[in-house]
């Protein structure tokens, strides 16, 4: 039997058609093609979710909870155990300098914008030096215990950079108020 392309077929009720609404009295759906009659929900471009009919919607009337702090910095938080597991298993080297790129390239910094902060969860024995944004009490005296070494990069306060990018210093103000005085 030889199959010919100008015959081939789908299986009998593999694709059925799409209803054609509107068609006709005789079809079922014609005149208002299935949407009832009249409003907004039988018109097309409907756009309701949450209305209800001009009454104060629910998402309205309920009391607002929470607070979403703008200047809240993202550290990505890395255990000293997930890293001396790392170390013990050859994917980190403990003799360079472990930072932000460093633990990210193994996987154990995600996100974090602002840095990496070192927490103490977990083990660590390894003579490791790291530069990182921010670091617990207890995970510095672990990493200092081992013999390594850290070092805190200083963070800069976003109001002072955006006061001496205007020109207007504290040290800048404080002058000019006491020429004014004087």
């Amino acid at each position: 039997m030889t199959i010919k392309i100008n015959e081939l077929r789908d299986n009998a009720g593999a694709r059925k058609g799409r209803v054609r609404v509107g068609r006709g009295i005789g079809s079922g759906l014609g005149k208002t093609a299935g949407r009832g009659q009249k409003g907004q929900k039988s018109r097309s471009g409907v756009a309701v979710k949450g209305f209800e009919g001009g009454q104060m919607p629910l998402h309205m009337r309920l009391p607002k909870r929470g607070f979403n702090n703008i200047f809240a910095k993202d550290y990505a938080e890395v255990n000293l155990g997930a890293i001396q597991k790392l170390i013990d298993a050859g994917k980190i080297d403990a003799k360079k300098l472990l930072d932000h790129d460093a633990l990210k390239a193994a996987g154990l910094a995600r996100g974090g914008k602002d840095g990496v902060r070192l927490l103490a969860k977990g083990e660590f024995k390894a003579k490791a030096s790291f530069k990182v944004a921010g670091v617990s009490k207890s995970a510095r005296e672990a990493v200092e215990k081992a013999g390594g070494s850290i070092e805190v990069l200083e963070r800069k306060d976003p109001a002072a950079l955006a006061a001496a990018k205007k020109g207007k210093t504290r040290d800048a103000k404080l002058a000019a108020k006491a020429a004014k005085k004087a």
